[in-house]
């Protein structure tokens, strides 16, 4: 017993002189699988040499290292991944998952990092408004599972909205269907609406009228510990200046 309590104070010293805050027990050493949307710049997406990337991904793994587990990152479909969570298939999700209460009810959140709005992009060559768009009959695209397509279908026809909606597997193939004229417009996340701004033809024409929402990572409620961790580690990472550094070299919009 004094072995074992001298090993751990030794540890925990160790840990503290080179620059790793020691994670719950139940957590330091583990490897935890994130489930990621492998399509959502700038926050995670592929990089050339086939592995993920992005702002939640390089967050999530400076926490990991922080605190001495690991995370395997694992794209999945979006629309199932609250479900993967439940199931136990994934540990956590970093990947530009916004609270809702409708997930609060399933899983258990973070604190928030990030705040979003939502935007409407529609063609370059477009004259539409926002207006236009939320109450012309047209056709709006939204990725399927996200909580702006589930916003979106609970305000048509209230308030002089009238839409038709059209699910898409990410924001960026909707985009391209703006592009080729197949839908009106797209209703998606500030930051990686910039990011399909730089390489398809659209524009932003301004906020979708829906209200902001918070970025967290999403945990199954009985992983009490590993919530904690995440947690302690945002704290650490929002205070250390390699948070400006990610901010800067993802630029996700400034919030």
């Amino acid at each position: 017993m004094k072995n074992t309590l001298i090993i751990a104070i030794f540890t925990v010293l160790a840990l503290l002189i080179i620059g790793v805050s020691p994670a719950p027990a139940e957590v330091a050493g583990k490897t935890f699988i994130n489930g990621i949307d492998a399509n959502f710049p700038p926050f995670a997406m592929m990089g050339r040499d086939g592995k993920a990337t992005g702002f939640d991904i390089e967050a999530v793994d400076w926490i990991a290292k922080k605190l001495g587990f690991s995370v395997k990152h694992q794209p999945m479909e979006w629309d199932s991944i609250v479900t993967s969570l439940k199931d136990k298939k994934i540990d956590l999700i970093a990947s530009g998952l916004s609270v809702s209460a409708e997930r609060a009810n399933q899983i258990a959140f973070s604190k928030p990092y990030w705040q979003v709005d939502q935007v409407v992009l529609v063609r370059k060559d477009s004259d539409l408004t926002v207006e236009q768009v939320m109450s012309g009959d047209l056709k709006i695209g939204v990725q399927q599972g996200t909580s702006e397509a589930k916003s979106m279908a609970d305000a048509n026809g209230k308030n002089g909205r009238r839409y038709t909606l059209a699910a898409y597997g990410s924001a960026e193939l909707a985009a391209s269907d703006v592009v080729n004229g197949r839908i009106a417009a797209v209703v998606l996340n500030d930051a990686p609406a910039g990011e399909v701004i730089k390489h398809l033809a659209v524009k932003n024409i301004g906020q979708a009228g829906i209200p902001s929402e918070e970025f967290a990572y999403g945990v199954n409620k009985d992983n009490v510990e590993l919530l904690e961790a995440l947690n302690k580690g945002l704290d650490l990472l929002t205070q250390d200046p390699f948070w400006e550094t990610l901010k800067a070299k993802y630029n996700p919009g400034v919030h």
